[in-house]
């Protein structure tokens, strides 16, 4: 009997962090942020920010067999207002200690699983298998650090339900380079796509807590995946650094071959051994099936 073929793994870009990720029967939604156009985001000390754009679908348009969702950190545009109230209680959260607890005791989310960093939750489907990973995040330096909610990054292993790993995803959560980056390079080698946040977020000040384009491409670098999916930019008014930035920065180091560009709505089909590909959405679509 011949053996089974790869599955892929789908990611659909809704916006900000926000993305569903699809391998085989298991669904994913990364850092849950449904709020419209002009609307404003809660990040705590009185701080909001303005959203800029509009997600390619909206919280109602999610499917029913959602698996579970991937949290970096609870902030109020990766985890709003919108996803709080809508979002099933059942649902599975991988996601930090901090925000575990939080969401647990004050939203009823009981199934919130608090991981620290190198600890798993492993998923598993008839289809296909997904172990997460929490990777270590730095959302800030100095003492803006301990003000910020902790930040985590993700390892996705794919795979059969009794089979090796066939794909790995890094996500990189709200992070800045900082030392534990090299720790990521070291043991989480041989990563197929690296999912970057992006924009170059800055807090009154010019505090900078999201990585802007320079820093990005610096990142990539280091740990050296094999493709590029920039993320979280242009989305809201405290993001500075546009992905122009990204691409040159990456452009600059070599990297321009690996970045995977793909738009609010689009869809990025990973495979085993292949070059991604991106099905940009057709003018003026709606939700994806």
């Amino acid at each position: 009997m011949s053996a089974a073929p790869d599955l892929p793994v789908s990611i659909d870009f809704i916006g900000n962090a926000t993305t569903l990720i699809r391998y085989g029967d298991l669904t994913l939604l990364t850092d849950p942020n449904f709020l419209h156009r002009g609307q404003h985001a809660y990040l705590g000390y009185g701080l909001v920010s303005r959203r800029l754009t509009e997600p390619s679908i909206g919280v109602e348009d999610l499917p029913r067999d959602l698996t579970a969702i991937v949290l970096s950190h609870l902030h109020g545009d990766h985890w709003d207002r919108v996803a709080r109230n809508n979002l099933a209680r059942s649902l599975p959260v991988i996601t930090t200690p901090h925000a575990s607890r939080r969401l647990r005791r004050l939203h009823g989310f009981r199934r919130a699983d608090g991981l620290r960093p190198w600890q798993s939750h492993t998923l598993v489907g008839q289809e296909g298998k997904v172990s997460v990973t929490a990777l270590p995040g730095r959302h800030a330096g100095g003492a803006l650090r301990f003000l910020l909610p902790p930040v985590m990054g993700s390892l996705l292993e794919f795979g059969p339900p009794r089979g090796p790993v066939r794909l790995r995803l890094y996500v990189s959560g709200d992070t800045l380079l900082f030392d534990g980056i090299e720790a990521i390079g070291r043991r989480c080698p041989d990563t197929d796509l690296a999912v970057l946040h992006l924009g170059g977020t800055r807090l009154p000040g010019g505090f900078l807590v999201t990585m802007d384009g320079a820093q990005g491409a610096e990142l990539a670098a280091r740990l050296r995946p094999r493709w590029l999916l920039p993320v979280h930019y242009e989305e809201y008014t405290v993001m500075t650094s546009p992905l122009g930035d990204f691409l040159d920065a990456a452009e600059e180091r070599g990297l321009g071959e690996r970045v995977v560009h793909c738009e609010r709505g689009g869809r990025t089909v990973v495979a085993p051994g292949e070059r991604p590909v991106v099905e940009q959405p057709a003018p003026g679509a709606g939700a994806r099936p």
